[in-house]
């Protein structure tokens, strides 16, 4: 298990970036629960974010790729709309508990 952040440092409808061994990946907290994901459009295989942090739309209720306007659903990283839609991002495991947010690490994230 990796640390990623302290509980608080994810707050709900919220999104962060990581860079964890060369590895760029980002988390979202949706409804008290948090997802992660790889920091890779799979339409372009770019980065999703506008600026740091910035993973989601003006909403905050979908993740949107900056490149193309791509959007994910939160909670299962499918593309729903753009030209990825039917695709999905590459979800990595991660739980949460008092001390912090830890991404369960498998090869190549």
């Amino acid at each position: 298990m990796k640390f990623l952040c302290a509980p608080q440092q994810l707050i709900e409808g919220q999104s962060r970036g990581f860079l964890l061994d060369g590895v760029k990946l980002f988390a979202v907290r949706r409804d008290g629960q948090v997802y992660a994901y790889q920091n890779r459009c799979p339409h372009r295989g770019v980065p999703l974010e506008w600026q740091p942090d910035q993973f989601l739309d003006h909403s905050h209720s979908l993740i949107q790729c900056a490149t193309h306007g791509a959007l994910f659903l939160i909670e299962s990283g499918e593309c729903v709309a753009g030209p990825c839609a039917g695709q999905s991002l590459k979800a990595l495991a991660c739980r949460e508990d008092a001390e912090g947010i830890w991404l369960r690490v498998q090869r190549g994230y």
